[in-house]
């Protein structure tokens, strides 16, 4: 049966791996890939003229390696390592990967099913970034000088290139209210998936 892939993508501390990780909790046969895992070693990132660690870049991934994880994933979704109990056999497998940088990747642009994007105000991702403890930590002027300014740049690359439907989600709304808003979303498309399979 054909894997349905979600796409979680958006603003750092968005809320992506959340949203994800609450969706996967409650959809069956559903497995996640996290864009994060795909990080160059260290030694491998570009540094800018003020020194500043280029990670919110493609460069910084290492996308080929993702690709083949998500590939194998979709050919054999009953081998994946972090999918949830497989209860129903004729359930439809669910792949969701979630990341930063995942509708600017043009090789990934034929595998949605589903696509979402979250979004919050710079003011408020700051303040969840001066909570969240990374490796290497964030130098100061971090979120101005590299992260902010390269996601407005890829957002708007985004908008320009993206030739299927993005769902834009508010980033600001609860937990409980952004996961009940795309999982409801996700079961219409599946049932309707199921009336297109059963009338083709």
């Amino acid at each position: 049966m054909k894997t349905f892939t979600i796409g979680i993508s958006g603003v750092t501390n968005g809320g992506k791996t959340t949203l994800a990780k609450n969706l996967q909790k409650h959809l069956p046969n559903c497995s996640v890939i996290s864009q994060d895992d795909f990080f160059k070693p260290q030694s491998e990132i570009e540094t800018d003229k003020n020194g500043f660690l280029q990670y919110d870049v493609l460069e910084a991934l290492n996308m080929e390696k993702m690709m083949s994880a998500i590939s194998c994933c979709m050919e054999n979704p009953r081998h994946s390592l972090v999918s949830t109990d497989w209860g129903n056999a004729e359930e439809t497998p669910i792949l969701i990967i979630e990341g930063f940088l995942l509708f600017n990747y043009k090789p990934f642009a034929t595998i949605w099913n589903r696509s979402y994007f979250l979004t919050i105000p710079y003011e408020e991702c700051k303040r969840r970034r001066s909570t969240r403890v990374y490796n290497p930590p964030d130098p100061p002027g971090y979120l101005d000088g590299h992260v902010w300014p390269m996601y407005l740049k890829h957002r708007k690359e985004m908008e320009e290139n993206v030739t299927w439907e993005i769902v834009y989600l508010d980033g600001t709304k609860s937990e409980d209210d952004l996961f009940s808003q795309v999982y409801e979303d996700i079961i219409q498309e599946l049932e309707k998936q199921k009336r297109l399979q059963v009338t083709s």
